[in-house]
C-alpha cells in the first residue's frame, strides 16, 4: 500500500469506529416502559444516531435536529435539517419545538438525548430578545475571532435558552440519559454541543469578557441578556439530578483503532494526544519538526481541534490549514507524507474533509502555477488543493470525533 493509500485507510478506520450504526446499540438501556419514552438531539451525527436507536429500540417519538445533507431516514422520529456552523430560522424554530415536546414530562418518562458535535450551532434558542440576526452575527465573529472552541461554548451557553443544562431543565422531573459523541478536546460533557443536559459553572460575566478579549462586537440586547444574568444551570442544581450523561465515542478511540492498522502495516506509532489545540499553520510547524526528527517506518497520531485566525478573504478550514503550513514547513521532506481531515468529512464551512500532502506537494504548486505563500497568506488551503488534485471529499460521514492527523514517514532507502 502507498503511503497515500494507507493514508487514506488510517483516516476511513478512524471514521468508521465512531458510526453510531456500529457503535451506540453498546450504550442503550431496554427501552424502558410504563411511561412515554422521547428521543431529542442534536448534531452533525444526530440523525444517524437517531437511526441506530429505532434499530434497536424500534420506532420512537422524538425530534432531532441535524446538519443539512445530514438526514437520514427514521420510523417515529422527526428528523429536522438546518444550517451550521451559523445558525438560521429552521435551526431556531425546531429547537421550539423541541422545548415544547419535553414540556409536562412525569418521573415516569424517559428522555434519551443523542448529542454531537455541531449540536451548539443547531440547537439555536436565543435568550432574552436577542435576534436571529444578532446571534448569526455573534457566530460569525466568534468563528473569525481564534478564540478556542471551549471559550466560544461559554458565550453561546449563556446567550441560549436550551444549552448549559438547560435542555434537561426542561425535562425535568423525567429521567434523562445523554449519549455522547465527543468533538472537543478532553471529552468534557459539558463542551459538547455546549452541554445542553450539562450544568456549567461559568458565568455571564465569564462570557462577557471572552467576548471583550476576543473583540467580538456585543448587540445591546446580548449585553442585556449578560448583564440581568442567565438560563444556565449550575451541575449541582436539582433538576439536573435524574441527567446521566454518556461518552461513548471519542477521538481517543478512533486514534486507537487508526494505530492499530498502522501498526498492522508495519508501522512504529506515536500518538501525540487527542486534545491537541492552537493555532493550525503554529501546530503543524511543531509537527514538521517531530517528523523531520522521526526515523522511519513511524506513524505519528494526533487529534483535537485547531483554529485559525484570519487574515484573508480565501478558503479553508483548520486541518487544510494545517497541511498547507505542514507542507511548507516540510518544503519538500523526503519520505514525509500526511493526511488532515476533519472526521465529520467538513473542513471549517467548506463540504471538504481535509488533504493529504507528500514530498512532491510544492512542486505539483509550482507546476500548475500557484503560489504557496500567498494561498497560505490568504487562509486559501481549500482552493490550493483544489488546484493540486489533493483534497479529501468524503460527504456527511455522519459522525463527528473532531480533527485527524497523521504523519507518515518512510524507512530509510537502503543503497
Amino acid at each position: 500500500m502507498t503511503p497515500q493509500k494507507l493514508l487514506r485507510a488510517l483516516f476511513d478506520r478512524a471514521v468508521a469506529v465512531a458510526d453510531p450504526m456500529e457503535s451506540l446499540a453498546g450504550f442503550l438501556p431496554t427501552r424502558p416502559t410504563g411511561g412515554r419514552v422521547v428521543v431529542v438531539g442534536a448534531g452533525k451525527a444526530s440523525a444517524r444516531m437517531a437511526e441506530a436507536v429505532e434499530a434497536a429500540w424500534g420506532p420512537c417519538e422524538g425530534l432531532v435536529i441535524t446538519r443539512y445533507g445530514h438526514a437520514r431516514p427514521t420510523r417515529g422520529i422527526e428528523i429536522v435539517e438546518a444550517a451550521h456552523p451559523v445558525p438560521d430560522q429552521a435551526g431556531v424554530e425546531a429547537t421550539l419545538r423541541m422545548l415544547a415536546l419535553l414540556e409536562g414530562l412525569g418521573e415516569g418518562d424517559f428522555v434519551l438525548a443523542l448529542i454531537s458535535g455541531g449540536a451548539s450551532a443547531l440547537l439555536c434558542a436565543p435568550a432574552g430578545d436577542i435576534t436571529l440576526a444578532e446571534k448569526q452575527a455573534l457566530s460569525r465573529a466568534l468563528l473569525a475571532s481564534g478564540a478556542p472552541i471551549g471559550q466560544m461554548n461559554i458565550v453561546r451557553k449563556h446567550l441560549s435558552r436550551i444549552k448549559g443544562g438547560q435542555l434537561a431543565a426542561a425535562a425535568w422531573p423525567a429521567r434523562v440519559l445523554a449519549l455522547m459523541i465527543s468533538d472537543v478536546p478532553g471529552d468534557d460533557p459539558a463542551l459538547i454541543g455546549s452541554g445542553p443536559t450539562v450544568g456549567d459553572r461559568s458565568t455571564a460575566a465569564d462570557a462577557r469578557a471572552i467576548l471583550d478579549r476576543w473583540g467580538v462586537p456585543v448587540p445591546a440586547s446580548a449585553a442585556e441578556v449578560l448583564a440581568r444574568g442567565t438560563g444556565v444551570r449550575a451541575p449541582e442544581d436539582p433538576v439536573l439530578s435524574r441527567v446521566e450523561n454518556v461518552v461513548y465515542a471519542a477521538p481517543s478511540r478512533s486514534l486507537a483503532a487508526a494505530a492499530e492498522l498502522a501498526a498492522d502495516h508495519g508501522y512504529q506509532v506515536d500518538i501525540l494526544g487527542d486534545s491537541i489545540e492552537g493555532e493550525a499553520r503554529e501546530v503543524a510547524a511543531a509537527h514538521a519538526g517531530l517528523a523531520q526528527d522521526a526515523t522511519g517506518p513511524r506513524v505519528i497520531l494526533s487529534g483535537g481541534e485547531l483554529t485559525v485566525t484570519r487574515r484573508g478573504d480565501g478558503c479553508g478550514g483548520p486541518n487544510a490549514e494545517y497541511a498547507l503550513a505542514l507542507a511548507v514547513a516540510l518544503n519538500g521532506a523526503a519520505g514525509i507524507h500526511a493526511i488532515a481531515c476533519d472526521t465529520d468529512g467538513i473542513d471549517g464551512a467548506a463540504e471538504v474533509a481535509g488533504a493529504l500532502i507528500g514530498p512532491d506537494t510544492l512542486d505539483r504548486a509550482r507546476a500548475c502555477g500557484t503560489d504557496t505563500a500567498a494561498a497560505l497568506e490568504s487562509n486559501d488551503a481549500h482552493g490550493f488543493f483544489a488546484r493540486i488534485g489533493a483534497q479529501i471529499v468524503t460527504g456527511p460521514t455522519l459522525t463527528n470525533v473532531n480533527d485527524f492527523r497523521a504523519l507518515l514517514i518512510e524507512a530509510p532507502k537502503v543503497d
